[in-house]
Parts: structure tokens; C-alpha cells; sequence
């Protein structure tokens, strides 16, 4: 006599991602690299107007593409209140170190 087996409903496509992140341990990378998308909202209009997030390395260091040196300068002094803002952010791995460079 045969059994019968209790088929598995699908699983919606984020939560199956998500599952799939956590098992793989790559759900703190993502996070960390969302801070490329949410920067107009964390570092304001003013900067976001002259800069522009490239990536986010697996140490923490945040490459960012600056339109002028003078700029460039004024960001380096200004670089412990945006790690302060993009680590503000919510969960995920922090950002380090911000590296500043002049826009091609």
C-alpha cells in the first residue's frame, strides 16, 4: 500500500532568497552593500549631488567617486560623520574606511 506524500507548497522567491543567504552566510554582504544604494539617504542631497558609491570590499572599505579635489578634501574631513551615518543604517557588516576618489 502506498503512501501518499503531503506535497510542499512553493516559497515565495524572497523568502527562499533570503533562507538561501542566511544558510550560505552571504546575507552580511548583501547588507553591507546596500549602503551603495541608500547613500543619497544617508549622506544628504548636498553630497550625493557630487558623489557617486562604487562598491564595498568584504573588509569595509567604501570606494567613492568624488566630481572635484576640493570636495575629495572636504569629504576626508568630514569621513568620520559619514561612517557614522552609513553604519547607522541598520544591521550588516559595518563599514570600515571610506576611500575617496576623482570622478573619470
Amino acid at each position: 500500500m502506498k503512501q501518499k506524500r503531503e506535497r510542499a507548497h512553493p516559497s515565495p522567491v524572497a523568502e527562499a532568497l533570503s533562507a538561501y543567504l542566511k544558510k550560505s552566510g552571504l546575507r552580511e554582504r548583501v547588507e553591507q552593500g546596500e549602503v551603495v544604494a541608500q547613500w543619497p539617504k544617508l549622506v544628504g542631497p548636498k553630497i550625493a549631488a557630487v558623489t557617486e558609491p562604487l562598491h564595498v570590499t568584504a573588509d569595509g572599505m567604501l570606494f567613492v567617486a568624488v566630481k572635484t579635489s576640493a570636495w575629495m578634501s572636504e569629504l576626508s574631513l568630514l569621513e568620520p560623520e559619514l561612517l557614522r551615518a552609513v553604519n547607522g543604517r541598520g544591521p550588516g557588516k559595518p563599514v570600515s574606511k571610506i576611500r575617496f576618489r576623482l570622478m573619470r
